[in-house]
Formats: C-alpha cells, structure tokens, sequence
C-alpha cells in the first residue's frame, strides 16, 4: 500500500504574536516551531497502520513550506515513515487553503496513493479547508475528522465524532482521504536511533512550480491581536445592596433600562 500523510509546520500557540509589516500575517521573528498536532495523530495513524499490514506499506510524508519544515518532516520520518519530500516555499505560511491544496494534489497526482492522511486543520489557520480540498481534486472519498480507524477486508472501518456528542461509523474503500482529530491515537515519541537516522535521510525537494502552484482564490489582511477586554466589576455585599449596585449599572452604562429606570 502507497500512503501519503500531509504535514504542517506550525508556531507554538503559547508564543507571542504580533502582526508582520504588511498586517497581512504574524511576524515570525522570535517563535518556537513544532509539528501540527492534528498532522501528529495523521503521521501516527499512517505509521500504526504499515505496521500492521507487516512491511506491505510505504508511508511518505510531504510538507510545504521554507526551510524551517525540514524539521518536522524528519520527525514524521523518526516516527516511521519512509520517505520526506519537501516542497520549498517561502511564501507557504500565507498561501490560501486552495493554493496549498493545489501543491499537494500535483504532487500526489499519478503516484498511486491508495491512502492521504492529514489533519483535521491546522493550529494557526484553522480552516479545515485543505484536506477536503485535496480529495476534491483528487476525485478521493474523503470522511473528515476521523476519531478511530481499524482496516478490515482490503477496507477501511472509521468513526467520525458530530455534533451534540453523536457518532456515525463508515466504511469506505481506498482510495481514500481522511482527515485526523484529536483522541485518534497517542502520537509515539520518536526513538534515537530513529531520530539519528531520519538525521542522514536523503530528502526530494521540489519547488511550487513543479508541483502546479495555482493563484490564490482568497489573500489574507488586517492581521491582528485580540483587543484588551475592559476589567470585570466585583460587586460585594448583602441582597439589597447587590439588587441596588445592578439596578444603578443597568441605568447608568448599558440601555437595558434606559434613564426611565425600571418600568
């Protein structure tokens, strides 16, 4: 079985993020970069499941993006996978889900993948866009944030987690997308041989082009932080006095009430 897991590169949540010069993304001047923890459970999925076909399987791991990606494809290879391409793009991190789309599916076109993994979305964007984007173009089944997988008679047994805490079961057959949510698995902590091995491997660098780069259908702007929320009010003491300090908020700063007081 031929299997490609899609991986994204991307910030560490807890670092501190401002707007770049244009204001049309964050500077990344000064953050911590990791593998996406969506992608994670994609790459552990991919690798559980050569694992249990006996060797029968080739796992390659694709991401997009500068240099700085190189990382996290070595990971993915520490972790099990076979093969790392990487498509060299500087300009990846503000690319929109279609163009990003568009790179993976030249890529994987007419190279026999029976099975594309991905995250459910990534941590930065968050668009959940790209996966099912690929499957598209592809012409794939796709069934979108898996939350368990068993491959059983040449098929595929996945859950999928919706709304209200309900859940569906679907059997689908390869060639298939899917993309992973979390509870999935429990991404492995890559060993050092592995790691000192995906150290010397031998990686495929392509650039955007080559791969059919398409121009982009959405651009991003007016990138910014949260606004500071005003401070709360602590009122204190007994019922009446409450009852009175809200009555008085509700007159005096909000139009609930308006200056007519209570009616």
């Amino acid at each position: 079985m031929n299997i490609l897991v899609c991986i994204k590169q991307v910030p560490d949540m807890e670092g501190h993020f401002v707007p770049n010069a244009a204001g049309s993304w964050f500077d990344e001047a000064g953050l911590a970069w990791r593998m996406n923890e969506y992608d994670a459970f994609a790459v552990e999925e991919a690798v559980r499941l050569k694992e249990r076909l006996g060797g029968a399987a080739r796992v390659t791991a694709l991401s997009i993006g500068p240099a700085r990606v190189v990382e996290s494809i070595r990971k993915a290879l520490a972790m099990g996978c076979d093969e790392g391409v990487h498509i060299d793009d500087d300009e990846a991190p503000e690319r929109d889900p279609w163009q990003i789309a568009s790179m993976i599916a030249g890529f994987a076109a007419g190279r026999g993948f029976e099975l594309v993994f991905a995250g459910m979305q990534s941590e930065d964007r968050g668009s959940a866009q790209v996966g099912v984007l690929v499957a598209e173009r592809l012409g794939l089944v796709c069934a979108t944030g898996i939350t368990a997988f068993e491959w059983r008679d040449e098929a595929m047994i996945v859950e999928r987690e919706l709304e209200g805490g309900r859940r569906c079961r679907l059997r689908l057959k390869a060639p298939a997308l899917l993309t992973c949510q979390q509870g999935l698995n429990t991404p492995r902590y890559p060993t050092l041989p592995n790691i000192m091995k995906s150290k010397r491997a031998a990686l495929a660098v392509l650039s955007p082009e080559s791969v059919g780069l398409e121009s982009p259908k959405v651009s991003s702007g007016n990138f910014r932080p949260h606004e500071p929320n005003a401070a709360g009010v602590i009122l204190e003491g007994n019922v009446e006095t409450l009852a009175a300090q809200v009555l008085e908020i509700l007159k005096n700063r909000t139009a609930v009430l308006g200056k007519g007081g209570a009616r």
